[in-house]
């Protein structure tokens, strides 16, 4: 395998990593310029689609939701971003990881996420700096 190819499929790997598929619609909300490129870049190639920004109206199946402490309200933040999601959609909570500037404690995560309405079910890595928290809406609802 190339370099190229390589570094194509690692970077592919981290749209993978949050269950991104091709033809998925994926909103950005919060972004600057401390975000990770390559983890948007690699949902673009994998998704087929550009990020929609937060001014989007589109329905879109994956909210991805960049935040960090002292960007506001958390829970304000949550239910904007849920408005959007299509029927079984999901948003990627993007927060700094430990020890970086920024970092929310994950205790204020899921009290804000409960309070929203939604469920967490997993959190990963999502790249260097970034740790990825999976929120859904309770099936049912």
């Amino acid at each position: 395998m190339s370099a190229t190819a390589g570094q194509a499929q690692g970077e592919r790997g981290l749209a993978e990593r949050l269950g991104l598929k091709p033809g998925q619609v994926v909103q950005e909300i919060g972004w600057d310029e401390d975000v990770d490129n390559e983890l948007r870049d690699s949902i673009e190639d994998l998704t087929g689609n550009e990020l929609l920004d937060e001014e989007s109206d589109d329905v879109v199946d994956v909210a991805l939701l960049w935040w960090r402490d002292g960007d506001g309200d958390l829970f304000d933040a949550l239910t904007n971003a849920m408005r959007s999601l299509a029927k079984g959609g999901q948003i990627w909570l993007l927060t700094p990881k430990a020890g970086r500037d920024g970092h929310v404690e994950p205790s204020d995560i899921g009290e804000d996420a409960t309070t929203a309405g939604l469920s967490q079910t997993s959190s990963i890595s999502a790249a260097p700096d970034w740790s990825g928290t999976r929120l859904v809406t309770p099936k049912g609802r």
